[in-house]
């Protein structure tokens, strides 16, 4: 894996441990010699994961729409910083750049963005890991919600495989790196249209 991306919020959140595993994941990334490609900004844990990778000697790429650039503050001194158009172009650049995803604890758009990756990966655009990082019990009900779907027929078993979730950044990366996208036969059933 040569580069990873992370999606996370742009805000710290309540709990100190978000911050604290921003920071850890970012220094893991930069000792194991795998780049950090992520939304640009130097506040909340983005700002957070982004300073570690690049204070342990990382590389860090940013990628920021115009729209955005002011209001969430573009981190500076990294490798390199991206000024796209819209959100639908940040998304398609993070993508094209890494090699696996990752989502920290974050909102609205850390959904979204992890969402459509695994979206992507459904469709067979991409074979690349998407992890959670389960930091403190943040993503519990998600995954718990996830397995309901699966168990009310709206989401294949073999597509919520695809979704690695760990507590620890050491286990994610671990997990990454023996990844195997599962293959589903059929991910949408017409009804034999």
């Amino acid at each position: 894996m040569k580069r990873i991306c992370v999606f996370c919020g742009s805000s710290p959140g309540v709990n100190p441990a978000y911050r604290d595993a921003a920071e850890g994941l970012g220094r893991l990334l930069a000792r194991e010699g795998i780049g950090l490609v992520y939304g640009g900004a130097s506040v909340g844990l983005m700002g957070a994961v982004a300073g570690a990778a690049l204070a342990a000697g990382g590389e860090v790429i940013g990628v920021i729409p115009r729209s955005l650039e002011a209001k969430e503050i573009a981190h500076p001194g990294l490798s390199a910083l991206h000024v796209v158009g819209t959100m639908h172009e940040r998304k398609a650049l993070m993508a094209e750049l890494a090699d696996g995803f990752v989502a920290l604890p974050g909102g609205m758009g850390t959904f979204d963005e992890f969402f459509e990756v695994v979206t992507w990966a459904q469709l067979g655009i991409h074979a690349k890991p998407c992890g959670l990082l389960n930091v403190a019990g943040y993503y519990d009900r998600l995954t718990a919600f996830l397995d309901h779907a699966v168990a009310e027929g709206f989401v294949k078993g073999e597509l919520r495989e695809m979704i690695v979730v760990e507590e620890r950044p050491e286990g994610l990366l671990e997990r990454f790196r023996a990844y195997r996208s599962p293959v589903a036969e059929k991910w949408l059933d017409l009804g034999g249209v």
